[in-house]
């Protein structure tokens, strides 16, 4: 069941993009014990959340593209009853947007090719000065499988709205490839940016010392994902994702038919057999995917699986699928990994229908200053102090 977007506009690739060349140079010279940046945890207080109300017909169609829109007003008001939420909108679609979203969600005129700001905008790292800078990661429409030459500006354009430093590297990949816990150590999928699609002819060892100075990485955990069935050749955000340091949830597809059944199999057995960076096991919490799908919105392309949530500040906002057994054990599983954080489950079948999920919509600018988790207990001891005092 837990297909995804193989979907593109072949017609629409030439027209309007940019072709930017994925030739990657020498791996920069720098240890990750030296490096000046961290990728915190995405877990760690937010400053906003960036979104992209970014669809089109021309991708999604006629039927579909309404309930996407629908979808993404959905999230962005949900997310905004927790933290800011700023959305990237056409100029033409700036009233269509605001009368969605509402006023407690900023909108910023951009233009835009799609609504993934998971994989477009860039990725934000602090300093131990509490600086920040985000890292611009030449988004390429997964390989040049989707025109993409207004996207591939969106993550210079968040910086510079942002107010940080722009931080450029030879690697071609997107957001959604990877995953922190904020302590030094990362999820990612070989399928993705090992693609020739992406970095060729780059040696793992290579994209382990270019990437490792600019997120703060001591050790990747590699998964192998599966290239060629959906458009990001296997993204590790719809596979596993760190709930915090030492807790990694994961995704498992229970048909036997599917192609990723075969695949969530062994990686569950790599990441119950992997160490973190300071080589502790980790504690895998299985999501299991649903059987089942409301059948309005379902397609070929339909990801049904419940790794792709999102942690805001106070609540992790959480799809659900229609499935009642496979819908509560996913929430009580998100209760007892989250127990301080509310969480809200949603339906956005139309963006599932799209291969995508809230996660591959999203993309958080941490608070500076944080260090870790700690930042976040302080957090949630003022919040209750507050109650307190009311």
């Amino acid at each position: 069941m837990l297909t995804r977007r193989t979907f593109f506009q072949a017609a629409a690739l030439w027209s309007g993009s940019i072709l930017m060349g994925c030739t990657v140079g020498k791996p920069l010279p720098v240890s990750s014990k030296t490096s000046a940046w961290l990728m915190p945890d995405e877990g760690l207080l937010h400053k906003r959340t960036w979104m992209a109300f970014g669809a089109s017909e021309a991708i999604w169609g006629r039927k579909l593209l309404p309930e996407v829109r629908r979808n993404l007003a959905t999230i962005a008001r949900t997310i905004a009853r927790f933290e800011p939420v700023t959305m990237l909108v056409r100029q033409a679609e700036y009233d269509l947007a605001l009368g969605l979203v509402g006023p407690d969600v900023e909108l910023i005129v951009s233009p835009l090719d799609d609504l993934w700001m998971r994989d477009t905008s860039s990725i934000f790292v602090s300093a131990a000065d509490g600086s920040q800078a985000a890292v611009d990661f030449n988004f390429n429409g997964w390989g040049e499988k989707q025109a993409y030459g207004l996207d591939a500006a969106v993550a210079a354009f968040v910086a510079q709205q942002a107010g940080v430093q722009l931080l450029n590297t030879a690697l071609v990949l997107e957001g959604g490839c990877i995953e922190v816990d904020g302590a030094g150590t990362a999820i990612i999928t070989e399928s993705c940016v090992l693609n020739e699609n992406r970095n060729p002819g780059l040696t793992k060892a290579q994209f382990e010392e270019t990437l490792a100075p600019l997120l703060g990485l001591e050790k990747i955990i590699w998964l192998p994902g599966i290239a060629g069935k959906d458009i990001t050749d296997g993204h590790t955000d719809f596979y596993a994702r760190f709930a915090r340091p030492g807790v990694v949830l994961a995704g498992y597809d229970p048909d036997p038919e599917s192609y990723d059944h075969a695949v969530t199999k062994q990686h569950l057995e790599i990441l119950r057999a992997a160490t973190d960076a300071q080589g502790k096991p980790l504690e895998v919490v299985v999501l299991e995917g649903p059987l089942t799908i409301r059948d309005e919105y379902a397609n070929d392309d339909f990801a049904a699986g419940y790794i792709g949530f999102y942690v805001c500040n106070g609540a992790v906002i959480l799809q659900e699928f229609g499935d009642t057994q496979a819908d509560s054990a996913a929430l009580q599983s998100m209760q007892g990994v989250f127990p301080d954080r509310e969480i809200v489950q949603l339906n956005v079948d139309g963006i599932a229908a799209g291969g995508g999920s809230i996660h591959c919509t999203t993309q958080q600018q941490p608070l500076a200053g944080q260090t870790n988790h700690d930042d976040y207990k302080i957090y949630l001891s003022m919040l209750a102090n507050q109650v307190a005092q009311k």
